[in-house]
């Protein structure tokens, strides 16, 4: 699982999620396929978890075989906090539990090369039932 070595605040502020509003924020870093030759992108806004990232990459590798390789263009670096089940409310803000990355709509999660065209989109395609955001399977250009 991914989750960075350090970071500078143990629990970050919730930001809004107005989904509405966030779906009009398009990404304008990481928009294209730099490293492959087939890219996952997001085509909605959400946030995924280290899990879910390493669940995608699982799927991808098993299917990619020992030719292909997989590169990741996201990072889980904010992390989230969750309370205990049947806690009842108040008393302060929960116990950081994971890390998440935010993902809005435009961004090139995953890219694969050195598969064929069939088995690249396959591969992508298997990983995109993975995450919680809906994806397309884009092309170099």
């Amino acid at each position: 699982m991914l989750f960075p070595k350090k970071v500078k605040h143990r629990k970050h502020f919730t930001k809004r999620k107005n989904r509405v509003k966030e779906a009009g924020k398009h990404e304008t870093r990481g928009v294209t396929v730099a490293f492959g030759s087939f890219g996952l992108k997001a085509m909605t806004y959400g946030r995924v978890t280290s899990n879910q990232i390493e669940a995608a990459r699982k799927v991808m590798t098993r299917y990619a075989t020992k030719s292909g390789k997989v590169w990741i263009r996201i990072f889980p670096d904010m992390p989230f906090t969750q309370k205990p089940a049947e806690v009842k409310m108040g008393k302060g803000k929960g116990d950081p539990v994971g890390f998440v990355a935010e993902v809005r709509p435009g961004r090139v999660m995953f890219e694969i090369d050195g598969v064929e065209n069939k088995t690249a989109a396959e591969a992508l395609r298997k990983a995109g039932t993975k995450l919680p955001v809906k994806t397309k399977v884009v092309a170099r250009l």
